[in-house]
């Protein structure tokens, strides 16, 4: 059997254009549509600009806390959907809905309850986090429909139906980009309301997204859509090993999370035009990394179906193909970056220093980022898709929290360095990892079965 399996036509590129094409087209209107509000609110002014990115923080804490349980759900998915094990597959998609749902009820009360106290972490400028606190105590509402759509459309993609999140994902966010037009400038008969107009379109474009794509999969009786019965057979054992696996994902993605809003926090303190540009160049940087999260999840579910399929050489050799091809694209990606820097002035509506700054740190980004791009498919593509889960962990958070954050903090408190070169230290991280990473992969103790 492992030589029929060997010995099968090799389907790497017809399978990774199959699956990366439509996940990046869906990342490529997330990200295109978060430009675009950016752009809209920037027209409003700095303080709107850097209160919603802040108010924003909150959003991208919980996102990335439904990114950690969505894909320690993938690891199992795409293993169960090698080995075409159906109950299998939506026993998993029940627990990661039921995590995420229960998760964003939490994140919603406190970003209702206590927004000026969460966003007063990250900024002292009171204009900031009054508006910020506006923004935030209505956008809370768009939680649960997103944990909804995160879990069910990664368990989708687990199993390679990758279509329907694509279509939600443009009607979700086109109806955003709409209704951020008419709510935040007044425009087809609506008020003018600025930062919450903002907030309304997102929590309306958040139940849309997940109506479709809810109604879609239970209509088509897609793989992860079960019945209740079906979702919720869960038994203790079969817990315990998910989480075995699943919590350092889960930790992962946390503390990654909170060391990116500590630099948010840094940069906040090193004033609200800092700000302002930092979260300028993630906004281009979302947009430049839309191909490669494409990829990282096109090789984590290609992957994990072949070891779920029993068939390690196979996924090891595609491993290293993804990583290979990642250095080449990022490098690519990386140079049209840093050349990007002209157009921070036409999309944004901010001063001389603002737009310095941007233009310093997109110069920084482009060095960084082949190196970015490879531990993206190390950790989310690779080590995910074979249960080295504890690795990918240690590997992320001593890079954010033993280099990235120590040396922004030195750069911006005790150096005094200007915002850009504190972005250039932030970004040492990404050469440090790299190494680390090349070296787990060669090992080819990443892959495993996970399914017990």
């Amino acid at each position: 059997m492992p030589h029929e399996k060997a010995a099968r036509p090799d389907s790497f590129l017809p399978d990774l254009l199959r699956l990366a094409v439509p996940i990046a087209l869906s990342n490529l209107v997330v990200s295109g549509v978060n430009m675009l509000d950016t752009v809209m609110v920037g027209r409003l002014g700095q303080v709107e600009i850097a209160a919603v990115a802040l108010g924003n923080q909150v959003y991208f804490l919980f996102m990335l806390l439904l990114f950690g349980i969505s894909s320690g759900a993938g690891i199992f998915t795409a293993q169960y959907w090698g080995a075409r094990d159906l109950p299998g597959v939506r026993r998993t998609a029940g627990f990661s809905i039921a995590l995420g749902l229960g998760a964003s009820l939490l994140y919603m009360a406190a970003a209702m309850a206590f927004p000026r106290l969460i966003l007063g972490l990250y900024s002292p400028d009171p204009a900031v986090v009054e508006l910020g606190s506006r923004y935030l105590r209505v956008a809370a509402a768009s939680y649960p429909p997103t944990a909804l759509s995160f879990a069910l459309g990664l368990s989708l993609r687990g199993t390679e139906r990758v279509r329907l999140p694509l279509a939600s994902t443009i009607v979700g966010f086109g109806s955003n980009l709409v209704l951020n037009w008419a709510l935040i400038f007044g425009k087809l008969g609506a008020p003018a309301l600025g930062v919450e107009g903002a907030a309304i379109a997102t929590v309306a474009a958040r139940w849309i997204e997940a109506t479709v794509l809810a109604v879609g999969a239970w209509a088509r009786r897609m793989p992860p859509a079960g019945t209740p019965r079906e979702l919720f057979s869960w038994n203790r054992a079969w817990v315990a090993r998910f989480l075995m696996v699943a919590f350092p994902v889960i930790l992962n993605e946390v503390a990654w999370s909170l060391g990116i809003t500590f630099y948010n926090g840094i940069f906040a303190r090193v004033g609200t035009g800092a700000v302002a540009s930092f979260n300028i160049v993630n906004t281009i940087n979302q947009l430049g990394m839309v191909l490669f999260f494409g990829t990282a999840n096109a090789s984590a579910v290609m992957l994990g179906k072949a070891i779920g399929e029993g068939d390690l050489p196979r996924a090891r050799d595609w491993a290293k193909r993804f990583a290979d091809l990642g250095v080449a694209l990022g490098a690519v990606a990386g140079s049209l970056l840093a050349a990007s820097g002209f157009l921070v002035p036409l999309l944004f509506k901010v001063d001389e220093a603002t737009v310095a700054g941007a233009k310093a740190m997109l110069l920084a980004l482009g060095v960084a980022f082949p190196f970015k791009v490879f531990n993206l498919h190390l950790v989310v593509g690779i080590c995910r898709s074979g249960g080295d889960t504890r690795f990918g962990m240690l590997f992320d958070l001593l890079g954010v929290w033993g280099i990235g954050v120590p040396l922004a903090a030195l750069g911006a408190f005790a150096w005094k360095l200007p915002a850009w070169a504190v972005f250039a230290l932030l970004n040492v991280e990404e050469f440090a990892k790299f190494f680390a990473g090349r070296r787990r992969l060669r090992s080819g103790r990443w892959a495993r079965d996970v399914r017990g």
